[in-house]
Order: C-alpha cells, then sequence, then structure tokens
C-alpha cells in the first residue's frame, strides 16, 4: 500500500515504536496478516497520530489507559515504550495507571503496573 496516510503513519510508527520493531512487524507480514498491518499503518498511525488537535504525548498516555483497561499487556509493553520516546514521564505513567485502577478497577491496574514495570525495565527507566 502507498498512499499518503500509509506514508505519515509509517514515519510516526517508526518514531514511535523504533524503526526496528516497525520493519520487523512489517517483514514478518504475510498475505494473511499484511492488510492488517496496512490498515493499521494507515489509519491507526496515518491518520489518527497525525491529527493536530492531541499531542503524541497525551495520546500516548490515553493509549496506556485503554489498553491496561482492554487486558492487552502485549500492545502496553509497546506503548509504554513508545510512550517514554514521546516524552511522557515514568511519573505520568504511574499515574494514568493508578486512574485505571479507580475507573476501571485494580486488578486492571495491577496487571497494568506488572506490564508496565516489565516495559520501563527493559528500557532502564525505572
Amino acid at each position: 500500500m502507498s498512499g499518503d496516510w500509509y506514508e505519515k503513519g509509517l514515519k510516526v510508527r517508526r518514531e514511535v515504536l523504533t524503526p526496528e520493531y516497525v520493519d520487523q512487524a512489517l517483514k514478518n507480514a504475510d498475505d494473511f496478516s499484511a492488510p492488517l498491518q496496512e490498515m493499521v499503518t494507515e489509519y491507526c498511525w496515518g491518520w489518527l497520530w497525525n491529527r493536530e488537535a492531541l499531542p503524541r504525548k497525551m495520546r500516548s498516555l490515553i493509549n496506556i489507559a485503554l489498553l491496561t483497561v482492554l487486558n492487552r499487556p502485549h500492545e502496553l509493553k509497546i506503548h509504554v515504550k513508545g510512550a517514554l520516546r514521546n516524552g511522557c514521564t515514568k511519573e505520568e505513567i504511574r499515574e494514568v495507571l493508578l486512574q485505571v485502577g479507580v475507573y476501571a478497577g485494580v486488578p486492571a491496574a495491577v496487571d497494568g503496573f506488572r506490564n508496565a514495570r516489565e516495559a520501563l525495565r527493559e528500557v532502564s527507566a525505572l
């Protein structure tokens, strides 16, 4: 797929998640999963993440809350690392997870903290 939103999305996706991660995801795509990679790159990272009303930092914090509530640990870890690259602090990430605990439930926050700590350790921010 080539197009304006796809190219913009690829740029943002690489900046937030790292070129290595994105290139590996695209390389691993096959005939079955390639359309998903195209959709994610074009719509999520191209169309949505390029909107100007919210800065990347805020989008990252929103994603951390949503992925925690949805119990998506793999994506949460990736987005915690991306949040750090987008200028979020460890303290801001912690506050989002505490808010999840109050509004979405303590079990969600417990898992969110566990997964975020793993991601922070992997990037030596803990």
